[in-house]
């Protein structure tokens, strides 16, 4: 276990990770384009080299050009590039809240994070941050802006208050070459989720963010490499040289790994669909995606070059997969609540008795 500490008086410790968690290792068939709920619709070409970063907001689709020192802007009605706006450093990573996009710059004297008014196009606010941002992201009602930060073996979270313009820190804990990896933060937006990677382990911190304190810390080992939140539970993707990649889910109510899945590959970002009905795993060379329900991979998806990142908004009707060449695959998205549902009472022994003792007796 890795040797990781956080601020006195800030934690209350989990006995483990679960160890009579459920191991799955996923299936990955390439569905058929003609019987697929996911269709690629167009392929956007921005020009502006690799894209570092992507993100969703109300009715825009932001684009972080990670060697352009710019960040692109996609109408998703027309799904036209319709302004590209540039910015101080190097775009690493990007999110949206309603109509702003909060960009996290790196510039050669500091690092910073930029609120981008996206009906005007330009750039309203910077707030510099004294040491390297590693992980971004916004609470749901667009008030708070969270920026994971390392630096000497110490990770904190600085907090940009979007109403007064000022920011806080959290602090979370040292360790040797400790990183924050990835935040999310729950639909209430009382939990901040934290992961952490040191030198010798990884694990997934919970922030009261009324209080600002570590309210528990769970060990997950592998390193991260993404976290969403669905359902009352964190989704954990992690990926070493051993098993490749492997998505833990971290049951909340009873605060541990209930089950882990096993998609190999060397995946680098998880995203959830706004009916927590799918995970989206970008992978070296498509894109899986996990149903959150069966716990399988139902399908995989490849673009026509190295996908980067990948977003969805709000309504999930769109899926918006980014590359390293500068361009965008957008793909049609139906609504699979139902069919995932009906997929799964077919397919689980529990559900499947329950259905059948509610048939009628024959007469």
């Amino acid at each position: 276990m890795a040797n990781f500490s956080v601020p006195k008086g800030r934690l209350m410790l989990n006995g483990g990770a679960g160890s009579k968690a459920a191991s799955h290792v996923a299936d990955e068939p390439l569905t058929d384009a003609a019987t697929s709920d996911v269709v690629l619709e167009r392929r956007i070409t921005l020009g502006r080299g690799p894209v570092g970063d992507i993100a969703a907001g109300q009715g825009f689709v932001v684009m972080a050009n990670a060697g352009d020192d710019s960040v692109s802007v996609i109408d998703p009605m027309t799904l036209a590039v319709v302004d590209t706006i540039a910015v101080d450093g190097q775009p690493v990573a990007v999110t949206a809240s309603d109509d702003r996009a909060y960009v996290c710059v790196a510039a050669e004297s500091h690092d910073a994070v930029c609120a981008i008014d996206l009906e005007a196009g330009t750039v309203v606010s910077t707030h510099p941050l004294a040491s390297g941002v590693t992980a971004l992201a916004v609470s749901p009602d667009g008030k708070r802006v969270y920026a994971g930060r390392d630096a000497q073996d110490r990770v904190d979270v600085a907090v940009i208050d979007v109403t007064a313009e000022r920011v806080g820190t959290i602090g979370i804990g040292s360790g040797p070459a400790a990183n924050v990896d990835a935040l999310s933060v729950d639909p209430s937006g009382k939990r901040l989720y934290v992961a952490v990677t040191d030198a010798v382990g990884s694990r997934l911190v919970i922030v009261d963010t009324e209080t600002s304190l570590v309210h528990r810390v769970l060990p997950i080992g592998a390193p991260i490499r993404d976290i969403a939140y669905a359902g009352g539970a964190v989704y954990v993707l992690t990926s070493d040289r051993a098993v490749g990649g492997t998505v833990h889910v971290v049951d909340l109510n009873a605060m541990r790994v209930t089950d882990r899945v096993v998609v190999g590959g060397a995946p680098t970002q998880l995203t959830m669909s706004a009916d927590q009905t799918r995970a989206y795993i970008v992978d070296y060379d498509r894109v899986a995606v996990l149903c959150t329900l069966g716990l399988d991979v139902v399908d995989s998806l490849a673009v026509d070059a190295r996908p980067s990142c990948v977003t969805h908004p709000a309504d999930s009707s769109r899926l918006y997969i980014a590359d390293y060449t500068g361009a965008v695959s957008v793909f049609s998205v139906e609504s699979s609540i139902e069919t995932l549902y009906s997929q799964f009472l077919a397919t689980d022994s529990i559900a499947l008795g329950v259905s059948r003792a509610l048939q009628p007796t024959p007469a």
